[in-house]
């Protein structure tokens, strides 16, 4: 045997250019999670998303969401989208209970997500389940109602934790799509999406309002008669109404003293935010001043949507 070397085979200098090259990095995909009550408009919500190009998977048991957002990273199923939405509710049942354990697992790898909420009144729900006659996932032998409930308590600490929830009681399916779309489009990751929602006191608070701005303390419109047929985004009643004493002075100091707060919600990663102005019918006081925050609001560079929710009611 020769005691010779063996021969060089490859070029000098790439075990060097091996040893400095990175591993190739995989990109974490967005990943929203859809989940809240069942009848609330999960499957209209996945469909919306679908149409904005997201890989939707629904009805998910909550444990297979690290394989697959791991898959997608690989460039697996999505393709080079990035963009994973995934409905997981109570309809896996066990695998359910286990979601908040995955969510952990999810942060520990750095993969950011977001938690898509969505709501109704158990007035509504019920006559959704009553109109398509198919019983609550968790009815069992008793009521639809018992059905509710049961599911409000097993997704109570994941309603805390949403960033967007999106109350779909009074919501046409037109509505909804537009509500999500706004929910998971935006310029930039620093932008806190304002919705601001006039209402009447009369039909109800909105349930998925975080604050709550009672207008009611300004003299009515409805009680002058050449007024009474008209609504806040006349101008007549603009006038009126942020013409009495006080009313122009609310509008500004409260939207100086929202100013902490909005950017405490970015802060915390809360994206969305949903203030309530009311007075008794939605028709007059509330939709003026609502569309008179909205315009302070966006002087100081915040992005706000006006909704009057009550208007055309009475």
């Amino acid at each position: 045997m020769s005691d010779e070397p063996s021969p060089i085979t490859v070029p000098s200098g790439i075990p060097a250019l091996e040893a400095a090259a990175e591993a190739p990095r995989l990109i974490a995909p967005q990943v929203l999670i859809i989940t809240g009550m069942s009848g609330a408009g999960r499957t209209r919500a996945a469909a919306v998303l679908e149409d904005l190009d997201w890989y939707v998977v629904d009805n998910l048991p909550a444990q297979m969401l690290v394989h697959l957002v791991g898959l997608v990273a690989k460039g697996g199923p999505g393709g080079g989208q990035q963009r994973i939405a995934a409905v997981v509710d109570v309809r896996t049942r066990e695998f359910f209970a286990d979601l908040a354990e995955v969510l952990a697992g999810l942060r520990a790898t750095g993969t950011d997500y977001r938690i898509l909420f969505l709501d109704s009144s158990d007035e509504v729900l019920v006559r959704r389940f009553e109109q398509v006659r198919r019983p609550h996932p968790l009815q069992g032998d008793g009521r639809i109602l018992d059905g509710i409930e049961a599911e409000r308590a097993l997704l109570a600490d994941i309603r805390e934790r949403a960033d967007v929830l999106i109350d779909t009681s009074e919501l046409s399916v037109h509505d909804l799509a537009r509500e999500v779309r706004s929910a998971v489009t935006g310029d930039g990751e620093d932008v806190l999406r304002v919705n601001i929602v006039s209402f009447g006191f009369k039909y109800g608070l909105p349930l998925d309002a975080d604050h709550v701005v009672d207008v009611r303390f300004l003299s009515n419109p409805y009680w002058i008669t050449e007024l009474r047929h008209l609504t806040g985004r006349d101008e007549p009643v603009r006038n009126y109404v942020l013409g009495l004493p006080g009313a122009t002075d609310f509008v500004d100091r409260y939207a100086s003293a929202l100013e902490p707060v909005l950017a405490g919600y970015l802060h915390e990663e809360k994206r969305y935010v949903t203030i309530a102005v009311g007075c008794t019918g939605g028709k007059h006081r509330s939709v003026a001043v609502s569309d008179a925050l909205a315009r302070r609001l966006r002087e100081r560079g915040q992005r706000v949507t006006v909704t009057a929710r009550d208007l055309g009611k009475e």
